[in-house]
């Protein structure tokens, strides 16, 4: 503490000043120094210490990714129809299909790289940066590249409107073949188109079934009538 350097600083000019006096010296040290202060008390301060350390290891793990020296961490299994149940099934199956079309490494992950790959066949090319912040902006374990789930937290974000108009991503899924936001009326619509599509083909095929069944009931009368006119005329000829 400082008040007690103080203290010591202060004795020790006093004793150095009675031996060049000759004086006798002091009885005891203990005279001069101070009560000493009472420590703090540890609870008041440990969330505290719990929070910096939290963050010193937040800022050395990310560090170590930069630095590339960092650990890959063991997660949790992964399961995106219980992790996004927005999402139908069909919509996670096309969007894993469209993952896989661009992860040409074949590593689970869409990289620097292969995102700008992407984004210059959507027709939206970014700068370098700008496919830095594209990344980080949904790069939840700060690896510096796209996995399966922060894929798909592109287009739940893009769907809840928490992208901004600016942003890469949100160019990523407009310009996507998938419709987040309508995949569900779409999947309605096309739905209810093909079962129309289904009825008319089927009301088609029963009309044209139905006209050749008549055409054979007509076909079948003439030959009755003609077979009763030839009985009649060969009865004719016979009297």
């Amino acid at each position: 503490m400082a008040s007690e350097e103080l203290a010591r600083k202060l004795q020790r000019r006093l004793q150095r000043e009675q031996a060049q006096e000759g004086g006798p010296e002091p009885a005891s040290q203990a005279a001069f120094a101070p009560e000493p202060a009472p420590e703090p008390e540890l609870p008041a301060s440990a969330p505290t210490a719990s929070a910096d350390a939290e963050l010193s290891a937040q800022l050395s793990r990310r560090l170590d990714i930069n630095e590339g020296a960092a650990r890959p961490r063991r997660c949790k299994v992964f399961n995106p129809y219980t992790e996004f149940p927005e999402f139908s099934r069909r919509l996670i199956k096309d969007l894993e299909r469209m993952f896989k079309l661009y992860d040409s490494g074949r590593d689970g992950f869409i990289d620097l790289m292969e995102l700008k790959l992407m984004m210059e066949k959507l027709g939206a090319p970014q700068t370098h940066l700008g496919l830095k912040s594209m990344i980080k902006e949904v790069d939840e374990d700060f690896d510096g590249k796209l996995s399966f789930r922060e894929f798909l937290l592109i287009f739940h974000k893009a769907a809840a409107g928490e992208l901004q108009e600016e942003s890469g991503l949100l160019a990523l899924a407009k310009l996507s073949e998938i419709d987040v936001a309508l995949e569900g009326v779409k999947g309605a619509k096309d739905f209810f188109e093909a079962k129309v599509y289904a009825l008319s083909s089927a009301s088609k095929f029963e009309a044209e079934l139905r006209a050749e069944q008549e055409e054979r009931k007509r076909e079948e009368e003439k030959r009755r009538l003609r077979r009763a006119a030839f009985r009649e005329l060969k009865a004719a000829f016979s009297a």
